[in-house]
């Protein structure tokens, strides 16, 4: 049977993209006035700007971010670098910096690493340099990831997000110890003698302010400072350790370091046939999506990161500006108060 020949699809015209010099015609313009217009010179009569920025929508132009990066000295992208995790209090402030940047009409760039160390950040650091960004924020709560930030050279535009608290770059960061202190100070004005703490890994700077806070407070409350327990950020390890938790009769109240333990410990509690707070109180730290509608309302302190990508972000515009002098902003946190935390049960 003789094969039917078919004709080939006709080929579709590819549009061409439009150029500077096609918006200065439409707009009845120079093509430096277009150039004005993109760079948001205060140089162009407001209904020259219009007409400009008509053709540009009518036209679909997209500038040239390299032509641009070469008239301006800026790219308008700023990197980060991250490490590779899903825990919230990390993933949370990349997401703030992401949405604070484009807020300001800014690509990201992002390096995410396995681990974080001198060699591993400063190379990403470097890499993204290499890739013209104007500037890189560096979301370091680990201490090898923090000390790093020691050897940044001077002469680029870095700065840190939730760090700890003795960082010797410009950061911005939630105040730790803070929030740790107004937990423990609450769970003692509910009349418990004194405060248990179920803290993260021991790598973590903010691990480490939190249990400063923790702890100053219950000292000047002339309470006991119990033994630190230690966990790894996991519901696992909140649920394994709430064990040994189990085994102290005077434990009445426990800061957990973060809501995803928390929620592994009030499991491990409802399996022991403990009531929380009737038997023991509990307070999380981040406050997580999931923290209102856990059983019961989860005690605990919000981190605001959207707050915090906008002030990480301004401190790094201003770098790339050349204001040299170091910064410090501090986002301070929130005591939200559930169902998880009562009074101290009467013995």
């Amino acid at each position: 049977m003789p094969r039917r020949m078919t004709s080939p699809a006709p080929k579709t015209e590819k549009r061409r993209h439009a150029v500077m010099t096609d918006v200065a015609r439409l707009a009845g313009v120079s093509y430096q006035t277009v150039s004005r217009v993109l760079n948001e010179s205060p140089l162009v009569r407001g209904e020259t700007r219009e007409r400009v920025l008509a053709a540009i929508r009518e036209l679909d132009y997209r500038p040239n971010s390299v032509a641009r990066a070469l008239v301006t000295g800026r790219s308008k992208t700023l990197g980060v670098v991250t490490f590779d995790t899903k825990l919230y209090g990390p993933a949370s402030t990349l997401l703030g910096i992401e949405q604070a940047a484009h807020d300001e009409g800014y690509a990201v760039s992002i390096s995410s690493l396995r681990s974080l160390n001198r060699d591993t950040v400063l190379a990403a650091i470097e890499q993204l340099r290499d890739h013209g960004v104007d500037g890189v924020a560096v979301i370091a709560p680990v201490r090898a990831g923090f000390d790093a930030l020691k050897h940044v050279r001077s002469d680029f535009p870095v700065v840190a997000a939730a760090v700890g608290s003795t960082a010797s770059i410009p950061v911005a960061s939630v105040d730790q110890t803070a929030g740790a202190a107004a937990a423990t100070r609450y769970l003692l004005s509910l009349g418990h003698k004194t405060v248990w703490h179920l803290a993260g890994p021991a790598d973590w700077t903010e691990a480490e302010d939190r249990i400063q806070g923790w702890a100053a407070e219950l000292e000047a409350a002339g309470a006991e400072v119990p033994d630190v327990v230690r966990g790894d950020w996991t519901p696992r390890s909140g649920y394994e350790l709430g064990e040994r938790l189990l085994e102290i009769r005077e434990l009445t109240a426990v800061l957990v370091a973060n809501d995803q333990m928390a929620l592994g410990l009030l499991r491990r509690l409802h399996e022991a046939g403990r009531q929380v707070p009737r038997d023991l109180s509990v307070v999380g730290f981040d406050d997580i999506p999931e923290a209102a509608y856990l059983t019961p309302p989860l005690t605990t302190v919000r981190q605001d990161f959207s707050e915090l990508g906008k002030l990480c972000l301004q401190i790094l515009l201003r770098r790339i500006e050349g204001e040299l002098e170091p910064t410090r902003v501090v986002v301070p946190p929130e005591l939200v108060i559930r169902a998880s935390t009562g009074p101290a049960r009467k013995r």
